[in-house]
């Protein structure tokens, strides 16, 4: 008589899935990429806090920068601080004096109108700024 032997498959072994994981980290880069547009502008790192002190600090590494925002209403903002037009000028041309390279970065709210812009651009010639830059942030589509 023939013995029968019945030959079973080897158990599979579990394979740990990484799906969940990547599921998880793209919702995270979805979530930060969506709040990281409501972080302060006055964090760029290419202006520093004393750049925007209104008195003129000395800068080891050359001449400095001056970020000015522009909000819907027209009005500048140096440091969260709103500023008009004349104190502009007095802040420009006393940075002027200790550091006659200092650039000046304007950025615009999308809701500011042309005439704020192009004020705020003739104080900083009258000042006698000669290295102003216009920036514009756009979302991406």
């Amino acid at each position: 008589m023939a013995s029968l032997t019945l030959k079973r498959p080897p158990r599979a072994r579990a394979l740990i899935s990484l799906v969940p994981m990547i599921d998880v980290m793209l919702i995270l880069l979805v979530f930060f990429m969506v709040t990281s547009t409501y972080l302060n502008l006055d964090m760029i790192p290419a202006v520093r806090q004393q750049d925007q002190a209104s008195a003129p600090a000395p800068d080891m590494h050359g001449a400095g920068t001056i970020m000015i925002r522009l909000g819907a209403d027209g009005g500048a903002v140096i440091g969260g601080q709103a500023i008009t037009d004349p104190e502009l000028e007095r802040l420009l041309r006393q940075r002027l004096v200790g550091e006659p390279l200092t650039q000046v970065v304007v950025l615009p709210s999308g809701a500011a109108k042309t005439q704020s812009l192009i004020s705020v651009m003739d104080v900083a010639t009258r000042a006698g700024v000669v290295r102003l830059r216009v920036i514009r942030l756009q979302a991406r589509p």
